[in-house]
């Protein structure tokens, strides 16, 4: 079954993506931890295609939320898996604060 990622920033700001696009979890700078999937909204093909959403999150937590964030693609039996809500107020995880949408950064 396949699982998708999502994500919602603000109001009519969102995405949902597969789990098998997301290539790498970057801790960037404290409090900060970087999704990038791949292709991005440009598609495949693309040579800069790739989006990053930002996640901020507690300090010194990015080694837990990236843990969760790996067993929820693999453990969750939910298609769609929510891990950042900021309008709804719902977080894969309690160190996760909120989230920001880079299309093809």
């Amino acid at each position: 079954m396949a699982k998708f990622l999502q994500f919602i920033d603000a109001a009519d700001d969102a995405a949902t993506y597969p789990a098998e696009k997301l290539i790498a979890m970057t801790c960037a700078a404290d409090a900060t931890l970087l999704l990038k999937f791949s292709p991005g909204s440009l598609g495949t093909g693309q040579s800069a295609s790739l989006d990053i959403v930002t996640l901020t999150i507690t300090a010194d937590t990015e080694q837990a939320v990236m843990t969760a964030i790996g067993e929820a693609i693999d453990l969750s039996r939910e298609t769609v898996i929510v891990v950042c809500d900021d309008v709804g107020g719902v977080f894969l995880h309690s160190n996760i604060l909120s989230c920001t949408i880079a299309l093809d950064a």
